[in-house]
């Protein structure tokens, strides 16, 4: 079933379950945080979806965009005195975009429908946890490649199976389409086997090239493509 939701282009993907601080400046969308802020947006959640590159949402309408978002939940806001925003958010819930409407309100809506995991078959407990294991130790290796000691932390324990990926994948700066795909995976269990392939492929390559990945800018959360 359709439902409208405000969106926040960016030049990067959220996740589910990962940490996103945004840096509000443009008027329509310091709107927005006024307006979720005083409950006109109702749950407090937008939507954020990645820009595709050298695209211009303003120009290219639909089709600057990746087709599948994620919904950020406000953890924090920070009022500025010049009226800027400084935020908090945290990934959640997947959608689909179906329609952009740049005509209802100052800021950019969306028809979208929400997409849930495909369910896990019941007798894959044994596979899940191997795949957690070899997930977790893929992102501890490549952060010990990536990272000085002391700039990372592993993720708690008790982070459920199928945001796990998510939650790695966000510690690390993987190419955007590669997070977009990983964002668009359905199955927790391919999403599992995925994420570890990608952390050792950039763990070699970084060993490999003998390099550090560039820090990440702050462009894609202070812009919106828009």
């Amino acid at each position: 079933m359709a439902e409208t939701l405000p969106l926040f282009p960016l030049g990067t993907v959220l996740m589910p379950g990962a940490s996103l601080p945004l840096h509000i400046f443009e008027p329509r969308y310091r709107q927005l945080i006024v307006d979720l802020v005083t409950g006109a947006v109702p749950e407090k959640e937008f939507g954020v979806i990645a820009v595709r590159e050298g695209w211009a949402p303003d120009d290219d309408g639909m089709a600057g965009f990746y087709g599948i978002g994620c919904t950020a939940g406000i953890r924090d806001v920070r009022r500025l005195p010049d009226g800027r925003f400084d935020i908090v958010t945290r990934g959640a819930r997947r959608f689909r975009l179906l329609e952009a409407d740049t005509e209802s309100k100052p800021y950019l809506m969306g028809s979208v429908e929400f997409l849930p995991d495909t369910a896990t078959p019941a007798d894959a407990g044994d596979m899940t946890r191997m795949l957690i294991a070899a997930a977790r130790a893929a992102h501890r290796r490549y952060c010990a490649t990536a990272w000085k000691s002391g700039d990372w932390s592993e993720p708690d324990a008790d982070v459920e199976p199928a945001t796990l990926p998510h939650v790695l994948a966000a510690d690390c700066l993987l190419p955007m389409d590669d997070r977009q795909d990983l964002l668009e995976q359905t199955s927790p269990t391919q999403r599992l086997r995925m994420v570890r392939t990608l952390l050792a492929r950039e763990t070699g390559l970084l060993a490999h090239l003998r390099a550090v990945p560039a820090p990440i800018t702050t462009y894609a959360v202070e812009h919106g493509f828009n």
